[in-house]
C-alpha cells in the first residue's frame, strides 16, 4: 500500500510536467502563428499601389507634424484612407440608388445605368461619418 501511495502523487506530477509542456509548446505555436500574418501582410503591404500615391501621403502627414521614418507606415496610412474614402463612396452610392428607385419606379431599367455622385447623395452620408458640409449661399 506504501508503494502505491508513493506511485500514484509520482504519476500526478509526470502529468501535470506532461500538460505544462504541452501548453507550453501550444503556447510556443500559437505565439509563432500570431506573428506570420502580420509580416506577410506587410510584404504584400510592400508589393501594394494604393489610389491615393505614398507622396501625397506623406505631405499631408508632414503637414500635420507627423514624420514618418518607415514608408510602410505610409503606405498603411494611403491604405486606410482609401478605405475610409471607398467606404463613403460606396455609402453614397446606396443612397444614390435608393433614391433613384423611388423618384423613377416606373421608368425602364436598364443595365447600363450610369450613376452620378452629388452633393444631395454625398451630404448624408458623410453626416454620418461626422463630417459637416454646408452648401455656399451662392454658385460662382
Amino acid at each position: 500500500m506504501d508503494q502505491l501511495g508513493q506511485q500514484q502523487p509520482q504519476q500526478q506530477q509526470q502529468q501535470q510536467q506532461q500538460q505544462q509542456q504541452q501548453t507550453g509548446t501550444a503556447a510556443n505555436q500559437v505565439a509563432r502563428t500570431a506573428g506570420l500574418p502580420l509580416s506577410d501582410f506587410l510584404m504584400q503591404l510592400e508589393d501594394y499601389t494604393p489610389t491615393i500615391p505614398d507622396a501625397v501621403t506623406a505631405y499631408y502627414l508632414n503637414c500635420s507634424g507627423f514624420e514618418a521614418a518607415d514608408g510602410r507606415l505610409v503606405r498603411l496610412i494611403s491604405l486606410a484612407a482609401q478605405k475610409f474614402i471607398s467606404d463613403i463612396t460606396n455609402d453614397a452610392l446606396q443612397h444614390c440608388k435608393m433614391r433613384g428607385s423611388q423618384q423613377s419606379s416606373s421608368k425602364t431599367k436598364g443595365k447600363d445605368k450610369r450613376f452620378t455622385l452629388t452633393m444631395e447623395d454625398l451630404t448624408p452620408v458623410l453626416a454620418e461619418y461626422g463630417i459637416t458640409v454646408k452648401k455656399p449661399h451662392y454658385y460662382i
